[in-house]
């Protein structure tokens, strides 16, 4: 199953409030998103057949081996290409706009040169 890029930012939702909260329920990834419960819901639904989040019996969500993977490596795309357009004198709010969307069409070779730049400097 190839991951859609609304299956990677619920992914990568679902890994930023884990990392503040203990547990994570699909209202939390609505509200955090913007998105009505029949959405969250479905897209929860396809993930989960997708082997890429799991949810428990009191409808707490966690990722799986194959979910915190993709979530590891878009957040560390998002981080830095946010980084790296601040740099180049984006601003802040602009920047973070433009990884959310870059992170997720940017080839690996692509991304990978940029990180390699960035860490030159």
């Amino acid at each position: 199953m190839q991951l859609q890029e609304s299956g990677e930012m619920y992914i990568e939702t679902i890994y930023i409030l884990s990392k503040k909260q203990s547990e994570v329920r699909s209202i939390d990834v609505g509200e955090y998103m913007g998105f009505s419960k029949p959405s969250v819901s479905r897209a929860i639904g396809i993930l989960k057949k997708g082997g890429y989040v799991d949810m428990d019996g009191r409808g707490f969500l966690s990722l799986t081996a194959k979910g915190l993977e993709v979530a590891e490596k878009i957040y560390e795309r998002h981080i830095l290409l946010t980084q790296f357009l601040v740099n180049l004198g984006v601003e802040e709010e602009t920047a973070v706009r433009d990884a959310c969307r870059m992170e997720h069409i940017i080839s690996d070779e692509s991304f990978a040169a940029i990180k390699k730049y960035t860490e030159k400097q």
